[in-house]
């Protein structure tokens, strides 16, 4: 039969002996709530102090952030894990480690796509290979780069249409930073004909090239022929210019292109257009006109 009152006593046993444990844990408890205010306040300055030191060595607010928050975890974890140290919940502590670890290893299986654009944003943001507004080319992609993220960077292409591109897809592939170096070489392919004197096409090319304006200083204008033609004798004339946009290394290219042709029609050098000869013959070398002038018979 249930003893009513054995059942009582025993509950009331157990409820002193937790008391007097709870008692006995008191300046335990008091200790561990210290710590825990302690390593918050310690985390919030070192946060801080962080935030302050990552200011001078990158200008990456995402990367401050989470540089400067991942140390004001650290602090405040060690805080809690000292806490309960205190109070003997060590196996606690074991247990909570061993499952943070379990989780971030199937977090990392299961979002390895993510965890991949956000590394290689990490890194881009410490390497700096690209900045907010530089013209950049990758893959199949050239434009302007408008935001720099930890996981995507987006972009304003030619056409001004937005592109949105993984950071890992940027990372992996080359890279061409055309706005970097300040400045950019134009290449123009020019063919004259073969009755122009080569060392008067140099010096009027050149000449016009430098009339155009706005070329770098300590760099010559260049020009090289590279091979005979169908019907011209081609060369390539280069110059630099300052990488400020785009549309400017197009501007100055289309300035290059209207002054050598101005030059030449000046001159009277000629670019000439392209030749075919026929040959009507069955083994060849013979013209149209001797084909036309045989009659039917011969």
């Amino acid at each position: 039969m249930f003893d009513l009152t054995s059942a009582t006593k025993l509950v009331e046993t157990k409820l002193f002996a937790w008391v007097r444990e709870f008692i006995k844990l008191l300046p335990n408890i008091a200790l561990a709530a210290v710590i825990v205010v302690l390593s918050w306040l310690l985390a919030r300055l070192v946060r801080k102090l962080i935030a302050n030191l990552m200011g001078r060595v990158t200008d990456s607010r995402n990367l401050n952030r989470l540089v400067s928050n991942c140390v004001y975890l650290v602090v405040l974890l060690i805080g809690v894990f000292g806490s309960l140290s205190v109070l003997h919940l060590d196996k606690t502590v074991t247990s909570i480690l061993a499952g943070a670890g379990i989780l971030g290893l199937a977090l990392g299986f299961a979002f390895q796509d993510i965890a991949a654009n956000f590394l290689s944003g990490v890194i881009m943001a410490v390497q700096r290979p690209i900045r907010t507004g530089e013209l950049i080319g990758t893959g199949e992609h050239l434009g302007v780069v408008e935001h720099i993220d930890l996981r995507t960077t987006e972009l304003r292409n030619m056409e001004g249409i937005q592109v949105i591109i993984p950071n890992k897809e940027i990372f992996q592939k080359p890279l061409l930073n055309y706005t970097r170096n300040g400045t950019r070489r134009v290449d123009l392919i020019v063919g004259v004909s073969y009755g122009d004197d080569l060392e008067n096409v140099e010096r009027v090319t050149k000449e016009a090239v430098k009339g155009i304006g706005d070329l770098v200083p300590d760099k010559e204008v260049e020009l090289f022929y590279r091979e005979f033609g169908g019907s011209s004798i081609n060369y390539v004339v280069r110059f630099w210019i300052e990488a400020s946009s785009n549309k400017h290394y197009n501007d100055m290219r289309s300035r290059a292109i209207k002054a050598i042709k101005a030059a030449y029609d000046k001159e009277g050098i000629s670019i000439p257009f392209p030749i075919r000869t026929l040959d009507f013959g069955i083994k060849g070398g013979e013209k149209l006109d001797a084909m036309l002038g045989r009659g039917p018979s011969e």
